[in-house]
């Protein structure tokens, strides 16, 4: 099959990359590299360009069959301070591509939303019905992003499955400077005997999901039937709170690092988890890595911690 993968130098997006290519399919990716590192995958014909660039995805999307759309700004706290550009590019640069794809008639587009969009919900684990209430830029642009991709896909006889991805962790994970992700921090702290700091209590709990479980349900998103239109988590579908995975990454990397409780509470969400019902029954997905596997084989594959 021919593919494009947009935000295909992305932490998901070139992992996604690397697995189609190995399997023999024709992959054209896209990204703007605006944030992290560009990720070569040989074998994926690259470009550097723009998702809100619609000359470009004319040239890029002829014969292609199916869309990977995974190009976004990412990072809560930066939606925050600059909810204009993330309007900009996560719901912008979604209609743009779907404008693409209309008029050079490709046929089916796997959109990666995030569990963001439910926001701090009473009731766990989260359904795909679960109303949605989005408590940062980011989550709400993710979520009109769905709405577009579904309403306009359903208008112009595109075939559209939006996945919910959760916690997504594993090698090759991007750290920023600032407010990296809860895993890859933890492990580069613990690998490098530094200090865990966990905020609060630490009882906040995430559904965390690794990087090839995530891959194999977008895999099967590209090809499944009658799942046009379909909202479908992706996760785990177990919770564990910050203190107990801090506990778990010394563990498993045998540090003696020390763990620290700060006074100040995280804004964000104090639970998540994924009900997998729906993302079974539709695309036959169950996630096979757990997460002290999944921690030791990000040591393992991933040279930053390795060589510590």
């Amino acid at each position: 099959m021919n593919f494009l993968i947009t935000g295909a130098a992305g932490f998901l997006g070139s992992a996604l990359a690397r697995y189609l290519v190995r399997e023999g399919h024709s992959v054209r990716g896209i990204d703007d590299l605006s944030s992290g590192e560009p990720q070569t995958v040989p074998g994926m014909l690259f470009t550097r360009g723009d998702v809100n660039d619609r000359p470009k995805l004319w040239t890029l999307l002829q014969d292609v069959d199916c869309v990977y759309h995974l190009a976004a700004r990412v990072f809560v706290a930066e939606s925050v301070l600059y909810p204009r550009e993330y309007n900009a590019t996560n719901v912008g640069g979604t209609v743009s591509l779907m404008e693409a794809m209309r008029d050079v008639g490709v046929r089916r587009v796997v959109f990666i939303s995030s569990g963001a969009v439910y926001g701090d919900q009473q009731v766990q684990p989260l359904r795909e019905d679960t109303p949605p209430d989005p408590r940062s830029p980011y989550a709400v642009s993710k979520l009109a992003a769905e709405y577009y991709v579904r309403t306009i896909g359903a208008l112009w006889g595109i075939e559209t499955v939006c996945l919910r991805v959760f916690n997504a962790y594993g090698p090759g994970q991007q750290l920023p400077p600032s407010h990296p992700p809860v895993i890859p921090n933890m492990l580069r702290q613990a690998v490098g005997q530094g200090t865990i700091v966990i905020h609060g209590e630490g009882r906040q709990s995430r559904d965390f999901v690794f990087v090839d479980d995530i891959v194999r349900a977008m895999v099967a998103a590209a090809t499944a039937p009658n799942v046009a239109r379909a909202i479908l988590n992706v996760g785990s579908g177990v919770e564990i709170n910050v203190r107990d995975l801090a506990r778990m990454v010394l563990e498993v990397t045998q540090s003696k690092a020390e763990i620290v409780y700060t006074s100040r509470v995280e804004t964000g969400v104090s639970r998540m988890c994924a009900d997998l019902s729906l993302v079974k029954e539709k695309l036959n997905y169950t996630p096979r890595v757990g997460l002290a596997e999944g921690l030791a084989l990000t040591l393992t594959r991933d040279a930053r911690f390795r060589d510590k």
